[in-house]
């Protein structure tokens, strides 16, 4: 299994956009198609395959997922979690932040 947390943030990207190629591919989608079914420029599409984006967003991001169909792959990128007894408070109401609690300094 491989750990990503070894990757510096360019080579997530370059790797992200090597396997977006490779799913557009596999859908037989031109990048201009992805272009037009994502409102983008082929420009984008090409320079995110080739790891040459300096900051793509989530939100393009996501068009491009949507554009391939692989828009219900976030369940496993992030699946949801089960309910969490943790983060229920007494009164039976969810945590909705987490605040640490503030030490004084002792003299």
């Amino acid at each position: 299994m491989t750990d990503y947390y070894e990757y510096s943030i360019p080579e997530l990207v370059l790797e992200l956009g090597i396997r977006f190629k490779e799913y557009r591919m596999r859908s037989n989608m031109t990048q201009k198609d992805v272009a037009e079914q994502a409102g983008l420029t082929v420009n984008t599409i090409h320079k995110f395959e080739n790891g040459r984006v300096p900051n793509l967003s989530l939100s393009t991001f996501l068009l491009l997922l949507k554009a391939i169909g692989c828009i219900n792959g976030l369940d496993e990128l992030m699946p949801k979690l089960p309910e969490s007894t943790y983060l229920v408070k007494n009164d039976g109401k969810k945590v909705q932040r987490i605040r640490h609690s503030s030490q004084k300094k002792q003299k």
